[in-house]
């Protein structure tokens, strides 16, 4: 009789818990009653023929936290559940976890950065609006596309000055010129000197991090010949504000650095709040440069790339 009824609670302990059948369907399939089906799981968990684990992903996230902060010696790690190791997924989680924690800590008086591309401007469209006084809020890099792939740039600037009842300070110039001397040219009108002096005194900085695959955004707007997109490929890791590093975080082409408009990658490492938002698994490599180059001291990701990147 008793292994019997060992038998049974263990068939119905696995149709309830495994394959989600109801009471009454083990009911219906073992030719019982539903309340001795229901007698027969609470035996299975009595005896141990049953385990329940309640995982707190608010826990894991915790330690996780904990670990990346230690590892890559940030000031803060901010991190978001993803239900699904998806970059789509994961991007709507941690945009949504940018969003609430810029606007917790942006203060009056603060001068906010932003650079531009789906997941900033994924994060401009979830600001809640925050009354302050004295913010200011600039584009950090050139935002001009002669493509039609569509950038945001003005959009987020926008989005981000509405939440903090400010003006945006635009920088509308192309981010990449094709020479030099022509990009030294346009830097020395005073207007556009004052943007970018600006987008230098920013004390809070919030980016994401491109890669050097063949879908790159940058590489879609057409600012490099095949040979810039070869060298970028075979040398880069990512770039934050159209500048492209290795894996050790250097650059890795000081001539198209020196073509390229906006703030420099080193003026991020003395922002008091230099906020990197970025996950997914098409993106650890660029994460992990980025990092490795010093050029965030927050993080905003998920948990799936955080233990990626502990790895």
């Amino acid at each position: 009789m008793d292994s019997e009824k060992q038998r049974l609670s263990i068939e119905a302990a696995r149709l309830y818990y495994q394959s989600d059948y109801s009471q009454q369907q083990i009911a219906d399939e073992l030719g019982l009653s539903r309340p001795t089906v229901s007698r027969l799981l609470q035996h299975a968990k009595e005896k141990g023929y049953v385990r329940i684990d309640i995982i707190d992903p608010r826990e894991d996230l915790n330690i996780l936290a904990i670990e990346l902060k230690k590892q890559y010696q940030l000031d803060t790690v901010q991190l978001c559940y993803s239900p699904r190791n998806d970059y789509e997924e994961i991007k709507k989680h941690i945009t949504k976890k940018a969003a609430e924690f810029i606007h917790e800590v942006v203060q009056d008086g603060d001068i906010i950065g932003v650079t531009w591309g789906t997941t900033m401007h994924a994060v401009a469209r979830q600001l809640q609006s925050k009354p302050l006084r004295g913010v200011e809020v600039v584009q950090l890099k050139g935002g001009v596309s002669h493509s039609q792939v569509n950038t945001y740039a003005a959009e987020i600037v926008n989005l981000f000055a509405e939440a903090f009842q400010t003006i945006a300070r635009y920088l509308p110039l192309p981010v990449i010129f094709d020479s030099i001397e022509v990009k030294k040219m346009v830097e020395a009108d005073r207007h556009i000197g004052r943007i970018i002096e600006l987008g230098k005194q920013a004390n809070i900085a919030a980016f994401t991090v491109g890669t050097v695959k063949d879908d790159a955004l940058l590489f879609r707007l057409g600012y490099f010949n095949k040979d810039e997109q070869q060298l970028l490929k075979l040398t880069g890791a990512g770039d934050i504000c159209s500048r492209f590093f290795d894996a050790q975080g250097v650059l890795c082409s000081e001539d198209i650095n020196n073509r390229t408009v906006g703030i420099d990658l080193t003026e991020l490492r003395s922002k008091e709040k230099s906020i990197l938002i970025a996950g997914g698994q098409r993106k650890i490599e660029a994460i992990q440069a980025a990092l490795a180059g010093k050029y965030a001291n927050i993080l905003i990701t998920d948990q799936f790339t955080a233990q990626a990147l502990l790895q």
